[in-house]
């Protein structure tokens, strides 16, 4: 069992940044793969970001270039570092853990976190 925590979203205003933090637990966060989703008012939950244990990551088309996925495997912290936010960044984001599956499908990831709210003011 993996125990997620995200933290770190809040209200910023276009072109602003912020990190998001998840702390995890109950399990070798070094041999995990990690993800960010966000799920936006009214749309399905989506694919942001992801950390392979082996160090690989994959970046959403849509914020490539602005946001950044990192990991601290002796402090069992995933991040994402989002620069230059866009109204349209706004949503929960949230979270994921497998130890099996790297990739942007929601359905395979066993672990999630509660999320954080992300606002993006015009």
């Amino acid at each position: 069992q993996v125990q997620l925590e995200e933290s770190g979203g809040g209200l910023v205003q276009a072109g602003g940044s912020l990190r998001l933090s998840c702390a995890a637990s109950g399990a070798k966060f070094s041999g995990h793969n990690m993800g960010w989703f966000r799920q936006a008012p009214g749309k399905e939950r989506e694919f942001v970001a992801a950390s392979g244990w082996n160090a690989g990551t994959l970046l959403a088309r849509s914020v490539e270039g602005r946001f950044t996925i990192s990991r601290d495997n002796a402090k069992n912290t995933l991040y994402l570092q989002m620069n230059n936010l866009k109204p349209e960044d706004t949503a929960v984001y949230y979270c994921a853990a497998d130890p099996r599956y790297f990739g942007i499908s929601q359905r395979e990831l066993d672990y999630w976190g509660q999320g954080t709210q992300v606002t993006v003011s015009s």
